[in-house]
């Protein structure tokens, strides 16, 4: 305030003087007025602007807050090293025995292959000799049918020659051999 004092008393008399002829021109004073009006609309855009930069670096200062939750929640739910190393060799050993499952249900099902294989060789089997039977009973019939009809009994005992025995009579019978 000091310093106020001390300024020469002239010149702010002709700083007065300069300004009232300033504001004695009409012209001077509509621009003056244009000039104030122009500052007072530069003022208020100015205030709207702050306004509206202010309500956004809130904004912006709110979403900083949160993505700083969101990576303090995720830094958290990190799973540290060692727990990840413990996880890997869980799951390793995890898939060597489902490897050695696999292998050895390959073994099982090759052997369930070859018992299948079995299966149906024995039911082929089966079904000769059941065929094979029909055959014999057959021939068995039919041998009876010609004894019974020619009153020959062939020696099957024999496969080497061709034998049997002729009957006369019921007590009496003969052997015939045709080599």
């Amino acid at each position: 305030m000091g310093d106020f004092l001390k300024l020469d008393t002239d010149k702010v008399i002709s700083y007065g003087d300069d300004l009232i002829e300033c504001l004695k021109n009409k012209r001077d004073l509509n621009m003056l007025r244009q000039s104030v009006d122009g500052v007072h609309m530069l003022q208020s855009s100015c205030e709207t602007d702050f306004s509206e930069i202010k309500n956004l670096l809130e904004e912006y200062q709110t979403r900083i807050t949160e993505c700083k939750k969101k990576i303090d929640n995720a830094k958290s739910e990190v799973i540290a090293d060692a727990d990840i190393d413990s996880l890997q060799k869980e799951f390793l050993e995890e898939l060597n025995k489902e490897n050695k499952l696999r292998e050895e249900l390959r073994i099982v099902s090759d052997e369930m292959s070859n018992l299948e294989h079995q299966r149906v060789s024995i039911e082929g089997r089966k079904q000769i000799l059941k065929k094979r039977k029909k055959e014999e009973l057959r021939a068995q019939m039919e041998l009876s049918m010609y004894a019974s009809v020619t009153k020959i009994i062939p020696d099957l005992t024999n496969e080497t020659q061709i034998s049997g025995r002729i009957l006369f009579s019921e007590q009496l019978m003969w052997c015939l051999k045709i080599s």
